[in-house]
């Protein structure tokens, strides 16, 4: 009954939504508003509708006026509406091409100014990185998930460089985002929902400046760290620190693995 029930209510009050986000930013010519309706009406519903007891540790280390990049681990669908909760900033989501023919949801994320990247074209994935580089400088904050998809698990799989290229072009601050519960209330691929409680630490900034400009596995491995250490402080399953990086054009599999396999 609860799948069920969560199923209805993720549809109708998306559909409900989605007419409320474009009316916002029509009305006041600021695609930002369309946020505050993802935050304030569509995730508390949701989170409501799936049992979850959301508990934020960290906000302060959220700067409403200074760019931010924040980088989470993926446990569940049912991440983005507790994000969007966790961090009260206007902040864009950076996801898979393939979202945006996603009815609804993608029209929102192509509306309201989220980023876009094509993993499977190396020159259209650099451009939508430069474009979004030049989207953080003008102010506007980022979360994206370096894991690039859901740990079926619960552990922190190996990140993927690409989103750590942003942040060092970008040159703000990137924020550790840990995420723990979520899983175990919604598995990766399942509508099997268990009511539970989903925690949520945000770190403290990380300063890219202290690094080189082509250090993208230094930073990965500097952030991933700290999630991985939060996730074991928030009673998760952490991850492996040396197993830090992903394979090139693979997701949850590190270069290390890959070349054990072979």
């Amino acid at each position: 009954m609860r799948k069920l029930f969560c199923i209805f209510v993720a549809g109708v009050w998306t559909l409900v939504c989605f007419p409320l986000a474009i009316l916002a930013m029509v009305l006041t010519l600021n695609p930002a508003n369309s946020v505050w309706v993802a935050r304030e009406l569509w995730s508390p519903v949701l989170l409501w509708a799936g049992g979850a007891k959301l508990e934020v540790i960290g906000r302060e280390n959220v700067d409403p006026m200074r760019p931010t990049i924040y980088v989470g681990n993926h446990q569940s669908t049912i991440d983005i509406p507790a994000h969007f909760l966790a961090v009260p900033v206007p902040f864009r989501y950076v996801a898979k091409s393939q979202l945006k023919w996603v009815p609804l949801i993608g029209w929102y994320l192509a509306l309201a100014g989220h980023v876009f990247v094509n993993r499977t074209n190396r020159s259209r994935a650099i451009a939508s990185l430069d474009a979004a580089a030049e989207k953080i400088r003008g102010g506007t904050s980022i979360f994206l998930y370096p894991e690039g998809t859901r740990s079926p698990d619960g552990r922190v799989l190996p990140f993927k460089k690409g989103p750590f290229a942003l942040a060092l072009k970008a040159r703000v601050p990137v924020c550790p985002v840990t995420i723990e519960g979520s899983g175990n209330l919604m598995p990766k691929n399942s509508w099997n929902i268990t009511p539970g409680p989903i925690r949520v630490k945000v770190g403290k900034p990380i300063d890219t400046t202290g690094f080189a400009e082509d250090d993208r596995e230094g930073l990965a491995r500097a952030v991933r760290e700290v999630i991985i250490a939060d996730s074991l402080a928030l009673g998760g399953k952490g991850g492996d620190v040396e197993d830090a990086v992903a394979a090139a054009g693979l997701e949850g599999v590190t270069t290390r693995s890959r070349a054990s396999s072979i």
